[in-house]
């Protein structure tokens, strides 16, 4: 299996020298993709140190096997959604765990694979599972849901002014066969001016629509937060500005940079980042899906 159908991952040394604060604990990637911060993690530890590596997507977890061969004693591959990840690593014995690490959104093989569906580059079934178990996909939100779900869903996930325009277009020209049908509605819908990235916004709402991305992560968070030892760590890297608003919120909710205790809840994690960390200079110009990247990281309190 070539070694090049996942792209590099994304500020890969910055999340890791983050995360491992005890090369003997136990960590969690929780969207293990090609495993390119897995083993990044599993390099950094010896001893008794383990790796739980978690994705819904077959294809991911069968690259990620082969590429985290060498730690093959250390390694646990789980397909399962981080929504979920205190139940499923209860399942295997464990309640808690040194680090969590999430890479958000859809990987660089998923777009790239025209069979997903994912990307309006290619002429494809309109599918956008990640996890291919789901009932929905992009084709039934797309030729099923009416006129306002539609625009409601491209307004909400994909933060596009056009969404009503759009979303009458889609309902006029549907049913849609594949993504360069869609492609084409939202072409009549909206002109060639700055049609990239409106297709962009449309394709991400529908994505997250089918995968319910955003409910998942704010799930995925309070797990997180569940099973991390005090002094643990939770790193989050996100892609737009949907995602990083829920992870701000969840960390400063639970966090107080004056002290105190703030009225959504205890203060039980302590702000490693006071900003998002950003890509360098170099590492977008060697992986253009760096660009938008931003790593937050918080530490579970040791008095909590």
């Amino acid at each position: 299996m070539p070694d090049d159908r996942y792209h590099a991952p994304v500020l890969v040394e910055r999340a890791v020298s983050f995360l491992v604060t005890n090369p003997e604990g136990v960590y969690v990637d929780a969207t293990l993709g090609g495993g390119g911060h897995a083993g990044a993690i599993c390099s950094m530890l010896h001893g008794s140190g383990k790796l739980i590596g978690c994705d819904v997507d077959e294809d991911a977890l069968r690259f990620a096997s082969h590429r985290l061969e060498d730690f093959r004693g250390r390694v646990t591959l789980l397909r399962a959604n981080f929504s979920e990840l205190s139940v499923e690593l209860a399942k295997i014995g464990i309640r808690q765990v040194q680090g969590i690490l999430f890479d958000l959104g859809v990987s660089s093989f998923q777009l790239d694979e025209p069979t997903r569906g994912f990307s309006f580059q290619s002429d494809a079934r309109i599918d956008m599972r990640m996890d291919s178990r789901l009932t929905l996909t992009g084709s039934d939100v797309v030729n099923t849901y009416g006129q306002k779900d539609i625009a409601r869903i491209v307004r909400a996930y994909g933060e596009e002014l056009n969404a009503g325009r759009i979303a009458r277009k889609v309902v006029q020209m549907r049913p849609f066969e594949s993504t360069g049908q869609l492609r084409d509605a939202v072409e009549s819908a909206v002109g060639k001016k700055f049609l990239t990235k409106t297709l962009a916004r449309v394709f991400q709402a529908i994505r997250i629509e089918v995968n319910q991305e955003l409910t998942h992560l704010a799930q995925g968070l309070e797990d997180a937060l569940r099973v991390t030892l005090p002094g643990g760590r939770i790193a989050v890297i996100s892609y737009h500005s949907l995602e990083d608003r829920i992870v701000k919120n969840f960390f400063r909710s639970h966090s107080s940079s004056s002290g105190t205790e703030m009225k959504a809840g205890p203060h039980l994690l302590n702000l490693l980042t006071k900003k998002p960390i950003a890509a360098s200079a170099g590492e977008v110009e060697q992986n253009p899906r760096a660009r938008s990247a931003k790593l937050r990281v918080a530490e579970r309190r040791e008095d909590t």
